[in-house]
């Protein structure tokens, strides 16, 4: 343990914040080194004359930033800027992802597209392929075929921005596509940036391959573009993961002058970005794209799982200039092989014939007539939600907590998210939601049964539910 006793005196905000600050700074002078073990919570505390608690938050606002790992029982010890993975307790890594469903429950933890009669028409496509292509379903795909790839650049085309069919490659599901590019762009020990709240099963899979997740604060809008200068100044990441034009769980769209903002800062500091576009393709029109304003270092990602069928595991990135062979290779370094034939050219014709366009238009209708229940049943209740977007993000109140919550409704035969689903690093921050997803529900009747159910328990109170046993 090193001798550091900080001061205090200077600096702005709440004690903690200024504490954290300095433990930051001496970092980044060297007084504090790497692998130097910070004093312990209680002595600290006494020689500073604050607080146990005020302690505590300035180490957990340090570890969100990525400067220091907390190991239990042996105290919180200073991260290198080196190579060297952070060590992260394998729960840290694992814990909260779910990947098998409650038998007899509803699914509103899911945002898979709705069932609106999609499978006949992939059941035949798939039939005729299979008849068709007997041989090529029985061996290894070793390279995308023209047609995957110009099916890749016109599902990912939005108004204003179209890519080339040579920067496209096709994986299997967004996450894949996601994984291909921290795999092919960063090494371990590197540190990603992700928003405060997001689709952390990328930040766990980023821990598990070595990567250092750290966070950048969020607003009303989106990404703070200050608090993301702060942390490519102090921590250097590789590459910064995104979800600007319809983020999950907030819901919100960045402003065209924060997507400028965004895009200078990750130039001036060298940053990699990648641009999920999962929900975003259920938006009509054109929102800011991350790709159209700075192409030469944006990976830009989507796939059909929320508009068209989760099932057909089908993805595609559009590659910045001379790095797709890179991406197609860490693709099948990293998932064992290319996708299937099948779904690869199942997904490819959808496309191309503008089945899936047709699709994708009455999956948004079924959305919206879904979200319209919801502000039905829930009229009164605090969330935010979209007539083209399947899922809510509901504020509890108080003095419900959100896990307590969700375990509530659990009992009840109802899943929903809890907030730290969404929390890409341990933080001791609460925002007290939930996310409830409709579109995975079988039918519009159910859904209504889900609505009426977390009424019921928010009506009800939190009284008849407790967090023992």
């Amino acid at each position: 343990m090193t001798n550091w006793l900080p001061t205090l005196s200077e600096g702005e905000g709440p004690i903690y914040v200024r504490l954290a600050d300095r433990i930051e700074a001496d970092i980044a002078a060297g007084a504090l080194a790497a692998g130097m073990k910070l004093p312990p919570q209680r002595n600290l505390a006494f020689d500073l004359g604050v607080t146990i608690g005020t302690i505590g938050r300035a180490y957990a606002l340090v570890r969100e930033r990525g400067l220091v790992s907390g190991e239990v029982g042996r105290g919180t010890f200073v991260l290198g800027s080196g190579d060297e993975p952070a060590r992260q307790p394998q729960q840290e890594v694992f814990g909260g992802t779910r990947f098998a469903p409650t038998p007899g429950k509803l699914r509103m933890d899911s945002t898979a597209a709705p069932d609106v009669g999609q499978a006949r028409q992939i059941s035949e496509l798939a039939a005729r392929i299979a008849r068709d292509h007997a041989a090529d379903m029985l061996d290894y795909v070793r390279q995308p075929l023209p047609a995957w790839l110009e099916a890749g650049r016109a599902w990912l085309s939005r108004t204003g921005w179209q890519p080339s069919s040579d920067s496209i490659v096709p994986t299997a599901g967004a996450h894949a596509a996601i994984m291909a590019v921290i795999a092919a762009m960063t090494a371990p020990g590197d540190r990603i940036v992700f928003e405060a709240l997001t689709y952390s099963s990328i930040a766990r899979s980023a821990a598990l391959i070595g990567r250092r997740p750290v966070m950048v604060e969020i607003d009303a809008d989106g990404m703070i573009p200050e608090d993301f200068e702060h942390v490519c100044a102090q921590q250097h990441p590789k590459l910064a993961f995104l979800m600007p034009s319809l983020h999950n769980p907030t819901l919100a769209t960045l402003p065209e002058r924060r997507l400028t903002e965004i895009v200078g800062i990750a130039r001036r500091h060298n940053v990699w970005l990648i641009e999920d576009m999962v929900f975003g393709n259920l938006v009509e029109g054109a929102p800011g794209l991350l790709v159209s304003l700075a192409p030469e270092r944006t990976f830009h990602v989507g796939s059909l799982s929320k508009s068209v069928a989760a099932g057909l595991r089908t993805g595609w990135v559009a590659c910045p200039p001379h790095t797709a062979q890179r991406v197609h290779i860490a693709s099948r370094m990293v998932a064992g092989s290319l996708p299937t034939f099948l779904m690869s050219e199942t997904a490819a014709r959808l496309v191309l014939s503008g089945e899936a366009e047709a699709i994708r238009r009455t999956v948004r209708a079924e959305t919206a007539a879904r979200e319209a229940m919801a502000k039905t049943i829930l009229a009164g209740s605090d969330f935010a939600s979209r007539p083209d977007i399947p899922f809510l993000w509901m504020k509890l109140p108080e003095p419900w907590l959100s896990g307590l919550f969700r375990r509530a409704v659990a009992d009840e035969g109802v899943l929903v998210d809890e907030e730290d689903e969404y929390k890409p690093v341990r933080t001791e921050r609460n925002h007290h939601r939930i996310r409830v997803g409709f579109s995975s529900v079988a039918s519009r009747d159910d859904v209504a049964r889900g609505f009426d159910t977390i009424r019921r328990v928010l009506e009800g109170g939190i009284a008849g539910h407790d967090s023992f046993g």
